[in-house]
């Protein structure tokens, strides 16, 4: 794509490698941080590994955004999958329908500074996150 916007299209393992590199990628070029670089890279390796553990496939989105004079990732995740019957639940610690610690999501909206998630069951999840860095 371009300096500001990559997508990378998820359905393996392998992809979920690709978006991390990606988000590292944008992220030197932007010049941000390492711990804001770290902090976004483990979000978007989360969030793609759900796309793969729950839907098979999706796409990882990444813009360069800026706030006054910082620069910021934008990552929107998103999959046509079995949606999240249950946000507010899903958004629990040590909630999991799959048997693992259940700290993936509430996890990743630690890690970042702006968090949203959408979800509609038999259709789908957009989780969007930025972090500012």
């Amino acid at each position: 794509m371009t300096d500001t916007e990559t997508r990378v299209m998820i359905a393996s393992e392998s992809d979920t490698i690709l978006a991390v590199i990606a988000v590292r990628e944008m992220a030197g070029k932007l010049k941000m941080g390492r711990g804001a670089t770290s902090s976004l890279a483990t979000a978007v390796s989360e969030l793609a590994t759900n796309i793969i553990k729950y839907a098979k496939r999706g796409k990882v989105t990444l813009r360069a955004v800026r706030r006054r004079h910082q620069p910021g990732i934008e990552a929107i995740v998103e999959d046509r999958g079995p949606g999240i019957d249950d946000i507010e639940t899903a958004m629990k610690e040590h909630t999991s329908t799959s048997g693992t610690l259940g700290l993936g999501l509430p996890g990743t909206k630690r890690l970042v500074d702006e968090f949203e998630i959408t979800s509609e069951p038999g259709q789908g999840t957009r989780v969007r996150v930025v972090k500012w860095g």
